[in-house]
């Protein structure tokens, strides 16, 4: 792969530089203070696994944007369809004017979505939109009104998601009251659920809660990522998925898979849900999908998004025409470079990195994930006690060598790689080491 900027590690001075800290001072007498930002430099260009900070220095990216520069933060195609598409118009709101390249966004994820059966979709902006979309559409279908999330998971900020979302500081405290209906049940953590790897077993103690508090016959669906991400890349135990949209089937209730962060290619398949063959009602989508530009989607039974009257669904800049193009292209890209079995490829080489970390200081307690997203949860050595102090040092040691790294996890002890999917070996190497380094000394 050829790219504008090179793909090596360069630090021309400490972190932050002199521009970046600038620049700081005129944010924070700009920016509200609620909008948080995980590294302190500023961005001034970015191709393929390297960020390039207004003051020269280049950084290797494990976050992509938050698992969305799968393709690179400006891939060529992608570039080129979005420069297209906005010299011919950028807006003319699908809902009053539209055009093709929101159908063909729509055919391509009712073609790649998990399932051969008659899909619909329908295209938004963002993942927290997609979600609280998911849901109406639900609740219409069904006549129901309860929606069960899980433990550790998390769908967003806006007041829907954030009832969904489990997680506290920062994402829903002093902002509530939420939504009412919302219901939450035991998730299946191997690491740290009594249930272990027995994923059935999860799945039934989370069901029998569900027909003892909610009932089956008031249930109008069931949230879940397939890979928990800022809960701390949790991937349930075999069988767990499963066993929950079986039951699901059974009973009339819509079974709504979120990958907005596992999504495309992502997670070593075009889907997360597609590694034990779950087949979702309804799929949530975005972060990935259209290589930078904002768009996010629900794809799923056509049954479900028709029962929806028209003018139910949309959205003033939902499947913008400059996004769609930019999907189109960053879909293109995905499939002719093969970008699923390239996340395996990293995935393989990022584990067996880190398992040579965990061994030499038992500072790792589990090594989880699938594809190229991997976690390390910290723990205090010999114990399953977090360390979400390890985490800070770790991702801040990191950063002042030129590697971007983000942390998760209920406990804040949760180390997450994302690297973009089209980053080099040689790259990808230069940052583990640099990791397993940061990692040793956080102790």
């Amino acid at each position: 792969m050829t790219t504008r900027i090179p793909q090596v590690r360069n630090l021309v001075t400490e972190l932050p530089g002199p521009r970046s800290a600038a620049l700081a001072a005129r944010r924070t007498a700009a920016v509200a203070a609620g909008v948080g930002s995980s590294v302190p430099v500023y961005a001034a260009d970015a191709d393929g696994g390297v960020i390039v900070d207004i003051d020269g220095n280049s950084l290797i990216d494990f976050g992509s944007g938050i698992a969305v520069t799968s393709v690179g933060a400006s891939d060529p195609a992608v570039a080129a369809a979005v420069a297209g598409q906005a010299a011919h118009f950028t807006h003319t709101c699908f809902m009053v004017t539209p055009y093709e390249s929101y159908v063909a966004v729509a055919e391509r994820l009712n073609a790649l979505t998990p399932g051969d059966h008659e899909k619909r979709t329908v295209l938004f902006n963002s993942g927290a939109e997609a979600v609280e979309n998911a849901i109406k559409i639900a609740r219409l279908a069904t006549g129901r009104d309860a929606v069960v999330a899980f433990d550790h998971a998390y769908h967003g900020r806006t007041n829907l998601t954030m009832g969904l979302t489990a997680k506290s500081m920062p994402y829903k405290k002093n902002f509530g009251p939420f939504a009412p209906e919302l219901y939450r049940m035991p998730a299946s953590y191997p690491y740290r659920d009594p249930a272990g790897t027995d994923g059935k077993q999860a799945a039934a103690d989370a069901i029998d809660r569900i027909e003892k508090q909610i009932g089956a016959d008031s249930l109008a669906a069931i949230i879940i990522e397939p890979i928990q991400g800022e809960g701390g890349f949790i991937v349930p135990a075999p069988g767990f998925l499963p066993a929950l949209a079986e039951w699901a089937r059974i009973n009339g209730v819509v079974f709504i898979a979120d990958e907005v962060q596992t999504g495309f290619a992502r997670t070593g398949d075009w889907f997360a849900c597609d590694d034990e063959g779950v087949v979702p009602d309804l799929i949530t989508m975005a972060k990935g999908i259209a290589g930078g530009m904002p768009l996010s989607a629900v794809t799923g039974r056509a049954d479900l998004l028709d029962a929806v009257h028209p003018g139910g669904l949309g959205g003033t800049y939902g499947g913008n025409p400059v996004a769609c193009a930019a999907a189109l292209a960053a879909l293109d890209v995905m499939e002719e470079r093969q970008l699923a079995r390239r996340a395996r490829e990293i995935g393989e080489r990022i584990v067996t990195r880190l398992r040579r970390v965990a061994d030499e200081t038992g500072i790792i307690g589990d090594l989880r994930g699938r594809g190229a997203m991997i976690a390390a949860e910290l723990v205090h050595p010999g114990t399953t006690e977090p360390a979400p102090e390890y985490a800070r040092a770790a991702a801040a040691a990191a950063l002042a060598e030129g590697v971007v790294i983000l942390t998760c996890g209920t406990y804040g002890n949760v180390i997450r790689l994302l690297p973009p999917l089209v980053i080099g070996d040689d790259l990808l190497d230069d940052g583990l080491e640099v990791l397993a380094a940061a990692l040793a000394n956080a102790l």
